[in-house]
């Protein structure tokens, strides 16, 4: 059984990540980037990357043909694009830049550390409206809340 942190090390053999700051320099460079997040639509709304693409982790595979109801035509479009993926913490965005690689998209990278990278980095974000999220409302977002029965047991 492969537990769902090695199933990410698996898939880094396949994908390619960049940092934050490069991911500054690769919009100044390349205006025509494909920004996609694959967080849920609430996360989303919440806050993420202006001008981001949302296609849920969930819906992904679908997403990226013609004749489904979650085909979404940018990224269909986008097989020759370059595409950043992005996520809350760099996992879920590992996972579905793979998935896209399996597809056929071939300019494909993970953003390493995710939106709270991004935000430790002091980069912008703004919610469903366009405002901007203030910087420490993001942290706090981005901070993991597990409940008690999400835990490991202890050990007996």
């Amino acid at each position: 059984m492969v537990r769902f942190i090695e199933l990410i090390r698996n898939c880094l053999s396949d994908v390619k990540e960049i940092l934050p700051w490069t991911l500054v320099d690769r919009l100044k460079e390349n205006p025509g980037l494909l920004l996609l997040d694959v967080r849920e639509p609430n996360e989303f709304d919440a806050m993420h990357i202006s001008g981001s693409l949302n296609v849920p982790r969930g819906i992904l595979e679908s997403a990226c043909e013609w004749d489904f109801e979650e085909t979404e035509p940018e990224l269909v479009n986008a097989r020759d694009r370059e595409i950043v993926v992005v996520c809350r913490s760099g996992h879920r965005s590992i996972l579905a830049a793979h998935s896209l690689h399996v597809l056929g998209y071939e300019n494909v990278v993970s953003l390493k550390s995710g939106l709270r990278g991004w935000n430790d980095y002091e980069e912008p974000l703004v919610n469903r409206a366009g405002e901007t999220v203030d910087p420490d409302f993001a942290d706090k977002y981005f901070t993991a809340k597990l409940r008690p029965d999400q835990m490991r047991p202890k050990s007996v």
